[in-house]
């Protein structure tokens, strides 16, 4: 196996169990194809690998883009596939792709600094360029889509309660019964439905070489509008979390979002909040840890409904 990020490997082996392992001894060999495929000079990986292999290079052109490859999965097939959608609308593009080979050619951005940047001295502008990238992103659902929904999201509440037989687990039991209430009242009364990113917070979205911010990593998720503040009010992830003053702070962004994008607030707190507490249950479900600061997010949040 090359030489990779202990946690790195940990990770894909964790998620993709025999999958996962043998696509990690068959890397080498993935990264080999990509360079004689595109004719591309591939540089050292990032230093901040989780579930995909990323790396920028270069074409012979002296075209310079960004390598993402990952364990085939819908995941994968339906991040190209809202990528292709928005076109560079508040996204970066994909190039080109081979999805059965979980290989993904995307436009590099730069300087490409995060917007965790600005955190904590420019939150209140973080919030509205991320604001302004939502705008961008939720276009109307294409015809004959095959995107996951906010209801197949609702699924983890299920998994949950077969992995604790019915019961909570590590979890509050309180928090998780409201979660998953409010989620299922959400879902039923959802406004119209766009395509939303899925995962949009400030690790996710990038500076320009113009001085603009795009976005990354769309998971191409379709529901309603609201849905999508819920990763932002979680990060950056787990620094934002561990403040003393987190109460303010989640107003105040709250406050920008409801207003900037016409959201009710209720409903975007409540998505907030059943949002959190499924992500503490993925942390659990893909790690078996690291989910305490998503529950004491939803815990925060619960106090403002």
């Amino acid at each position: 196996m090359m030489n990779l990020p202990l946690h790195f490997q940990e990770t894909i082996l964790t998620a993709f169990g025999e999958d996962g392992l043998i696509w990690l001894n068959q890397l080498p060999q993935l990264i080999k194809y990509c360079r004689q495929r595109w004719s591309l000079t591939v540089a050292p990986h990032f230093s901040d690998l989780s579930y995909n292999y990323v790396a920028p290079a270069t074409r012979t052109n002296g075209t310079e883009v960004v390598l993402k490859l990952g364990v085939p999965r819908l995941e994968l097939r339906t991040e190209a596939a809202a990528l292709s959608y928005y076109d560079g609308r508040g996204s970066v593009r994909l190039l080109d792709a081979e999805l059965d080979r979980g290989i993904l050619i995307l436009e590099r951005l730069q300087p490409g600094i995060m917007l965790s940047t600005l955190w904590p001295d420019e939150d209140d502008r973080a919030t509205r360029i991320a604001a302004e990238i939502m705008r961008q992103l939720w276009q109307p659902i294409p015809a004959d889509h095959t995107f996951v929904t906010v209801e197949d999201w609702y699924l983890g509440f299920e998994r949950l309660r077969h992995e604790f037989s019915a019961g909570s687990g590590p979890f509050p039991p309180t928090l998780v019964d409201r979660a998953e209430s409010l989620y299922a009242h959400l879902q039923e009364s959802m406004d119209t439905p766009v395509l939303l990113h899925g995962d949009l917070h400030h690790y996710n979205i990038l500076s320009t070489a113009d001085h603009s911010w795009t976005a990354i990593d769309p998971k191409g998720v379709v529901g309603e509008a609201a849905y999508d503040t819920g990763a932002l009010l979680r990060n950056p992830a787990p620094h934002f979390l561990a403040q003393t003053d987190l109460t303010p702070r989640l107003k105040r962004r709250i406050d920008i979002l409801s207003e900037m994008l016409d959201l009710d607030r209720e409903r975007l707190v409540s998505w907030g909040m059943s949002q959190a507490v499924l992500s503490a249950w993925w942390s659990y479900e893909d790690h078996g840890a690291g989910w305490e600061p998503a529950i004491h997010l939803a815990q925060t949040l619960t106090e403002l409904l």
